[in-house]
């Protein structure tokens, strides 16, 4: 069974109508990145950091998964898929993809400020009770802070998610703009050989590939393409 690895960016989570942080209308308009997702801000202003997650996780919950991540799915019938994403929205997970791997954290969990990766103080937080009351704590006396990799922070997963590139024997991105890193150097690892689909509807300042393809559509639309061209072609 071919394995077929996506790396999936803010791009895929735009049709559901989850704002992305970039690009037009984006978040970083309302909230500068320094003040809400860095280490600087979670010290200065815990209070704000948390209100700002609370809000941000009431939008995924009414956020719907769309076709691409639902097309993605599917996928997994005839095929070995694993999903790196950028995102720290649950839309893959709750469109039906069971190997999701995320770089940056994930919105609907929670953890200790002192060790933010220690798996005893990490809280998954369900939809009717998403809400952080501000001033909790986690069960090591530490304030709770979101399952977030703040900027400037490591980023633990990278290492996992270059082996499953370098393993892939078909490589899909979508909704990315190359601009963010580690996750943008990932296309490196995968092999000489390796076809590698790049989806977004917009010029994509990509590396000298003879292997890579620009689907230059959206998630959705750029994800019915691709699902033909796999069960055509590989």
């Amino acid at each position: 069974m071919k394995k077929i690895v996506f790396l999936t960016g803010a791009g895929m989570s735009a049709e559901s109508g989850f704002r992305t942080f970039r690009g037009n209308n984006g978040m970083w308009e309302e909230y500068p990145v320094e003040k809400v997702a860095s280490h600087e801000g979670w010290l200065q202003n815990p209070t704000l950091v948390t209100n700002f997650y609370n809000q941000l996780r009431k939008k995924l919950y009414a956020a719907q998964p769309n076709d691409g991540h639902k097309l993605i799915s599917a996928l997994e019938r005839d095929f070995d898929v694993h999903v790196i994403t950028q995102n720290v929205d649950n839309l893959h997970e709750r469109a039906g993809s069971t190997h999701v791997l995320h770089l940056h954290g994930e919105l609907t969990k929670v953890c200790s400020s002192r060790d933010q990766f220690d798996e005893r103080y990490i809280k998954e937080l369900s939809e009717n009770d998403c809400e952080v009351p501000i001033g909790a704590k986690a069960d090591d006396g530490s304030l709770l802070r979101p399952f977030i990799v703040f900027f400037g922070e490591a980023v633990p997963n990278i290492t996992p998610a270059a082996e499953l590139v370098a393993a892939a024997d078909v490589l899909v991105i979508i909704g990315t703009s190359f601009n963010v890193y580690p996750a943008a150097g990932l296309i490196m690892f995968a092999q000489q050989d390796t076809p590698i689909f790049v989806i977004d509807p917009d010029d994509v300042k990509l590396p000298q590939n003879p292997n890579i393809t620009h689907i230059q559509k959206g998630g959705s639309e750029g994800m019915r393409e691709l699902t033909e061209i796999l069960y055509k072609n590989i």
